[in-house]
């Protein structure tokens, strides 16, 4: 491919040992698939150009920010809009069993429209994407994708959303909080612990962000960052602390160590051992 006719697929995992997610970034001038399915819901969003869809015995037209949701095993082609823009966009290939976490139903869910126009959501995706195919922590993929997927489903399908409220959804948000506490070098499944508390991978979550206010991974995050300042502050290099405390690698803790105290862990550690000198 040239240098503008490029397709990138991450895959990271729903949970430490659970199912695949694979996650493509593309960018194409010409390229035209050639018809074919695929066992997964296809979601993409485009950002960039637009593409022309063989679907369903009509056409699909993309442009930036619209959605695309392609069911399981429905044959379709995708090729560039015009001669001229190209097309490019962000997908990602889920189970039908995770656009079922919050519904009341059973059954796959139905979209009667290919193509939606929800600015939100498409952020929301987009955002997800772009985050989980730099780093594919598996807590973080099995915290936001399903949660964002059950929105997709209950917002422009035919299923119907499950209750928002979770009895004792204090008690269920501690619960799952020490458990990731106390195990935060291999964090359960939230499928694991959903399946324990006698709740639904979605129930859980919703218990957990309407307590916490925030989802397991980030609270996970935040926490590992609390427990990386102490060993800093002992002296202990970034890399040495990123294993220590549970994130994938050095960068992993930067990003979160930036996002939580606005400085680098090496900043970090070279301020308090300077004003301890």
């Amino acid at each position: 491919m040239s240098a503008r006719e490029q397709a990138l697929w991450t895959r990271a995992r729903l949970g430490r040992c659970g199912p695949p997610l694979d996650l493509l970034t593309a960018r194409f001038d010409r390229h035209v698939y050639a018809p074919h399915a695929h066992d997964e819901f296809t979601i993409g969003v485009c950002v960039g150009g637009s593409e022309l869809i063989d679907y369903r015995g009509g056409h699909i037209r993309t442009g930036p920010g619209s959605i695309v949701v392609l069911a399981p095993g429905e044959m379709h082609t995708g090729g560039p809009g015009n001669t001229t823009d190209g097309y490019a966009y962000r997908a990602l290939y889920a189970a039908p069993t995770l656009l079922t976490d919050g519904s009341l139903d059973a059954a796959t869910p139905h979209f009667r429209e290919p193509l939606l126009d929800d600015p939100e959501l498409a952020a929301a995706l987009l955002a997800a994407h772009s985050e989980l195919s730099a780093c594919p922590d598996p807590l973080e993929t099995e915290s936001r994708v399903p949660w964002l997927l059950t929105a997709l489903a209950c917002r422009h399908s035919t299923a119907r959303v499950t209750t928002c409220v979770i009895p004792g959804a204090e008690a269920v948000a501690r619960a799952v909080r020490d458990r990731l506490a106390d195990e935060l070098l291999s964090p359960p499944s939230l499928a694991d612990l959903a399946a324990d508390l006698g709740l639904s991978r979605y129930q859980l979550l919703r218990a957990f962000r309407t307590t916490m206010g925030v989802p397991p991974y980030a609270w996970l995050a935040q926490y590992r960052v609390g427990r990386a300042r102490t060993l800093l502050e002992s002296g202990r290099r970034p890399s040495e602390v990123a294993a220590l405390v549970g994130f994938a690698d050095q960068a992993h803790l930067t990003r979160w160590f930036r996002r939580v105290l606005g400085v680098t862990p090496a900043a970090y550690r070279n301020s308090v051992q300077d004003a301890g000198r």
